[in-house]
């Protein structure tokens, strides 16, 4: 793969890396345990803050796609981009507008159980976590 065009592939990687771990894993839990933030202002700050992140995730696969698309990339790296894609488009398009129904359903005044659904978003999370981590590496290699 073309070097340059690898570099850029990996530090945008890396930057959508440290977004997703630092929103998903740091801030969305923490906010919670912040005095005063109830459940519903809670929601209502995530649900601004997850649409800002995958407004910017979908910006970053996309030059990451172009960038590896145009370099020449392996095929290691090809799969890489494609399953980090996948998870991100099953995020958007399968887990998300479930998550956004409950949380218009709470925001409305329902008192509802927990939710398994957020288990399997942390699970897709997790799961883009890796593949960012080595679609990264590999490209740091290529």
């Amino acid at each position: 793969m073309n070097a340059t065009l690898a570099s850029a592939a990996s530090a945008l990687t890396f930057v959508w890396l440290g977004m997703v771990l630092a929103i998903s894993f740091l801030e969305a839990p923490l906010k919670f345990r912040a005095p005063a933030v109830t459940v519903p202002v809670g929601l209502g700050i995530g649900r601004l803050v997850f649409r800002a992140l995958n407004r910017i995730e979908a910006v970053l696969a996309v030059a990451v796609i172009v960038l590896v698309a145009a370099g020449g990339a392996s095929v290691l790296v090809a799969v890489l981009t494609g399953v980090t894609v996948l998870v991100l488009a099953v995020q958007l398009l399968v887990v998300r507008p479930g998550l956004n129904r409950r949380s218009d359903r709470v925001l409305a005044g329902e008192t509802l159980p927990r939710s398994r659904t957020h288990h399997v978003y942390v699970v897709t999370e997790s799961v883009k976590v890796l593949a960012l981590i080595a679609l990264g590496t590999v490209l740091l290699g290529a």
